[in-house]
């Protein structure tokens, strides 16, 4: 169910599923199971992210102290790509990134804890990611780095110019710029 990944303090989580004649179902999250896998998190926020269009690009952020954030991402429809990258300077890793599919289908989840950028590209139309967050929104600690950095070279698996964008996401700052504070 909790696979450590290569990247320390990244994990693919895959919750049981029951099935039935009716269909499935899944605890999507339990405090007793994910305590006991290493990922005893108090979350504060759940969040909810439609994407109309596929290849969507949610920008490479993390929130700094003392809002920093824990998340624990799942796909309710459709499917992404996710990306995390460790920002942590003392990490053997940094810079490293780690990409997962995530969707319905699969069921799978991503923990990412503090000292991560964040990132995803959606792979179908009508795409809902969810998350966890162990820390409220605050948008004065929010800071986004550029999600074609040549410096972390991250695969997309589109040409960028047909990537759905935000003006705000293609203002982050280049990784060479960030000052980590993790």
């Amino acid at each position: 169910m909790f696979e450590q990944q290569f990247i320390p303090g990244l994990v693919v989580i895959t919750p049981n599923k029951y099935d039935d004649e009716r269909g499935y179902f899944s605890e999507v999250y339990n405090l007793n199971q994910y305590s006991k896998g290493e990922i005893d998190v108090d979350f504060v926020q759940d969040n909810q992210s439609i994407n109309l269009t596929k290849n969507t690009i949610r920008r490479l952020h993390f929130q700094s102290p003392p809002s920093a954030q824990d998340k624990l991402v799942r796909v309710g429809r459709g499917s992404v790509l996710d990306i995390a990258v460790d920002i942590r300077r003392a990490s053997k890793h940094f810079g490293k990134y780690l990409k997962v599919e995530l969707s319905a289908f699969n069921r799978k989840q991503l923990f990412i804890p503090k000292g991560f950028l964040h990132g995803f590209i959606t792979l179908e139309d009508n795409t809902e990611l969810l998350y966890k967050c162990s820390n409220f929104y605050a948008p004065e600690y929010d800071r986004t780095v550029r999600f074609d950095d040549p410096q972390l070279n991250i695969n997309w698996g589109i040409q960028i110019d047909h990537a759905v964008i935000s003006n705000k996401d293609l203002d982050g700052d280049f990784f060479r710029e960030l000052v980590s504070p993790f």
